[in-house]
Order: C-alpha cells, then sequence, then structure tokens
C-alpha cells in the first residue's frame, strides 16, 4: 500500500516541523513509507528521506535483494553494506549537507544505532520522527480501513471459535496455543498476542497465559490480535465457564454501558479525552472508577498500539479515518477482571465499529 504520495507528504510534513531530514529503521513506519518489512537484527537498515527529495534505503548486503523485491518507488536509492564496512558512513553520505541540520529519529530505532548517529553526526540536531509520521499515518485512507475491516472480521471468527476452546480443566496455555492456531487458519498472517486470563489471572490486564486450569465459576478474559497484509487486528471478548462468579454480572453490565457509551459519543471533532470520560464516567457511576486503571484505547493499523491515544486529559480532536480501540475495563485484583475491546474507524457523522460479535459475557459449560 505504500505509494510515491507518502513520501510526498512526509516531505511536506517536515517542512512544517523544520525537519531536514527523517532516519527510519525496520517497522511500522518504515513499511508504510516504502513497502519494505525487513527483520529488525544488528545489523543497521536505515531510510533516510530528505526534505530536498532525494531519499535512501541503506540495507545490509544480504538483505539487497529483499529490498528490490518489496519493489520500492522509484525515486528512493538503494545502498548496501557489507559485513566488514561501517553503516554509519553510508548515512552520512545519503543525508549530505543535512548532517548539521534537523534530523528525526525513528522513535523505535534501537538505541545502538540512534547513539552511533548521534556520535557521527555531532552537529546534528536530533527529534523524533513521530513529529513529522504520527499525523499522517493516523488517518488511514480507504485501503488501509478495508485492510483493517479485514483483520477484524478474522478475528471475530476467532472468537466465534472460543467457546469451543474453553472447557474446564483446560489450562489457560492449552487455550491459547489454540487460539494461536485459530487466528492462523482464519486468515491472519501472524499472531501478535494471545491474553487468556482466567480467574484471578483475568484481574491483570497484561497477563499472558500460564498453568492455571480453568474451572466453575472462572470469568475468562481474552484478548487476541494477528496481522493480515501488514494491519493489525485486537479484540477482547469475555467468558464465564459454568456460573458467573459473586459481583460479576452487575460489573459486566457496568462495563458493556461504559463501552457502549464512548463508541457513542465518537464523532469528528470530539477530543479522545471526551472519549476516555465517557466511559469512565459511566463506571465511576458504578462505583468502580479506581478499578479502569488503563486509557480507554490506543490507535491501530500496521502497529497494534499507535497514536491516537485515547487518554484523560487529552485534547486530541478526532478526525475520520482515525482508527483505534475502545477498551474500558474492570479489574478486581484476586477475584476476576473483564474488558471489552472493538476497533472502530471514525467516519464523517461517527464511527464504525470492525468487530461485530456479541459482546455480552459468553456462558461455556
Amino acid at each position: 500500500m505504500a505509494s510515491a504520495s507518502r513520501l510526498s507528504r512526509a516531505v511536506t510534513a517536515m517542512g512544517e516541523a523544520e525537519v531536514d531530514a527523517l532516519l527510519v529503521g525496520p517497522g511500522a513506519d518504515l513499511r508504510w513509507l516504502v513497502g519494505f518489512d525487513p527483520p529488525p537484527l544488528e545489523r543497521l537498515t536505515l531510510l533516510v528521506v530528505r526534505a530536498d527529495g532525494q531519499h535512501t534505503l541503506i540495507v545490509p548486503e544480504l538483505e539487497r535483494q529483499l529490498a528490490v523485491d518489496a519493489g520500492l518507488p522509484e525515486e528512493v536509492a538503494l545502498v548496501s553494506h557489507g559485513e566488514s564496512e561501517d553503516p554509519v558512513q553510508r548515512v552520512r553520505a545519503a543525508l549530505d549537507t543535512a548532517v548539521a541540520g534537523r534530523l528525526a529519529v525513528g522513535d523505535r530505532l534501537w538505541s545502538q544505532f540512534t547513539l552511533a548517529l548521534q556520535a557521527a553526526l555531532p552537529d546534528a540536531g536530533w527529534t523524533l520522527a513521530s513529529r513529522v509520521l504520527a499525523g499522517l499515518r493516523q488517518i488511514k485512507d480507504d485501503d488501509e480501513i478495508d485492510a483493517l475491516r479485514r483483520a477484524g472480521a478474522a478475528i471475530d471468527r476467532v472468537h466465534q471459535r472460543l467457546p469451543r476452546l474453553l472447557a474446564p480443566g483446560r489450562t489457560e496455555s492449552e487455550v491459547a496455543r489454540d487460539v494461536a492456531d485459530a487466528i492462523i487458519a482464519e486468515g491472519h498472517d501472524d499472531v501478535r498476542f494471545v491474553i487468556v486470563g482466567s480467574g484471578p489471572n483475568g484481574a491483570s490486564p497484561h497477563h499472558q497465559h500460564g498453568d492455571r486450569a480453568l474451572g466453575p465459576g472462572d470469568a475468562v478474559v481474552a484478548d487476541i490480535g494477528g496481522s493480515l497484509d501488514g494491519y493489525c487486528s485486537d479484540c477482547t471478548r469475555n467468558y464465564v465457564v459454568g456460573h458467573a462468579p459473586a459481583g460479576y454480572d452487575d460489573t459486566y453490565a457496568a462495563l458493556l454501558e461504559a463501552q457502549r457509551a464512548a463508541v457513542d459519543a465518537i464523532k469528528p471533532g470530539a477530543t479522545a479525552g471526551e472519549i476516555d470520560a465517557a466511559a469512565r464516567d459511566r463506571l465511576a457511576q458504578a462505583g468502580l472508577a479506581e478499578r479502569f486503571i488503563h486509557r480507554t484505547g490506543h490507535g491501530i493499523g500496521l502497529a497494534e498500539h499507535e497514536p491516537p491515544w485515547i487518554m484523560a486529559d487529552s485534547d486530541q480532536r478526532l478526525e475520520p479515518g482515525m482508527a483505534f480501540s475502545v477498551e474500558p475495563g474492570v479489574y478486581l485484583p484476586g477475584r476476576f477482571g473483564a474488558r471489552i475491546e472493538d476497533i472502530v474507524v471514525v467516519t464523517s457523522d461517527g464511527c464504525e465499529r470492525l468487530n461485530t460479535t456479541d459482546r455480552q459475557a459468553a456462558m461455556v459449560t
């Protein structure tokens, strides 16, 4: 989906940010800009985007063919470095007159490369590439939204399989392995994460999975995602084994209303903080405000977490094309947790939910 127009838009944004060059390593920014998705390894891969339109991709020699096969935009020169050569000198040459300018380095470029670049370019000023790229990447085009729809539909199909996997006596890890297989079987290219938190483990939002066996009275949080054509899915649903634990039904009803309120508040011009408040206020009315311990959502696209951040006090205005999660949660340590998560895309007058599976907690016998 990368195109020359993305590089042109980046150059325009660089001018607005008074940046002379972008230095972007492996990851979502690189894939978005030029369609190349190499592994982040110990050999330097770096895209140099210059404000004058002269761009260079610097790669290890052994990955040169990968870059050729990626079909780089024609205005990107390809330069490789051998095992015994210093790739930073290739960067200096690619920068040319920008070596003493203001450089924006990729937010997730490894520190070993960033420090080497700073040592070799002592006269440069430094900032983060997100100052240039975040505003571009968070507004999805039609192709990107279609990709997110396909990913959302694929992860919905996995959740439809999940009740059959949650038999009493099975461990979280056994369930997680089957879920990972289902993520691939339902059309994803890879598995990004699988969270299966049963009983008290569900009260830890980023619990992955372990050897705890599911039993009657367990609430289970299943937060799962993969990527399809590079674009990520992320959806959380909740399950109950046998019968709900004490207090679960009332807690879940409040959570369901909080998620609905947040989605209903989404429209162009609303702030991210207002969406967060819509969910948080409903939980406060139920006496659960202190049990909602994270932001309401995060952007999604080529990365599973990216701007915009749907969090308290954020004054960022929503715009059509923004895609993000809406995922309030309630966590009662030692007892259970619950989280309801959908991916949404802001439209001209509201939003489109990309996940459509039932949001009620499913009973498993």
